[in-house]
């Protein structure tokens, strides 16, 4: 089950890049006029996406993503694959989970800032 928790890894960080790099796109898009930005679909996948990992980090539940993959990769050895090592590298840091959530939830209210004054079209 290897394969499947790498698959979960990579999707975890494909989620974080949506969300993230999403941010930056409409802001982007925005300056250079580009209409794209004003997607109604896109934009509230957006929001919902960061507003569920805010949510659950303010809640205290875990990622259900990270506690799949920590489940599939349960009694592996200690050998990482170059999927799990550069991506586990990029998306999990040794901080204390109120770290996480304040940058969550600041990460939440830039994104609600962004959704009012870079409203989505109708």
């Amino acid at each position: 089950m290897i394969w499947l928790a790498n698959a979960i890894l990579v999707l975890h960080a494909l989620i974080v890049l949506f969300i993230v790099g999403g941010l930056i796109a409409i802001w982007v898009g925005a300056a250079t006029n580009c209409k794209w930005v004003r997607n109604r679909v896109f934009r509230r996948a957006h929001i919902a996406a960061i507003g569920i990992v805010a949510t659950l980090a303010v809640v205290g539940l875990p990622c259900p993503l990270t506690v799949l993959e920590d489940q599939l990769r349960a009694g592996e050895p200690g050998a990482q694959g170059f999927v799990q090592r550069w991506v586990g590298a990029c998306l999990y840091f040794d901080l204390p989970v109120w770290v996480f959530t304040l940058a969550y939830v600041v990460f939440f209210l830039a994104v609600a800032m962004t959704w009012r004054r870079i409203p989505p079209g109708s």
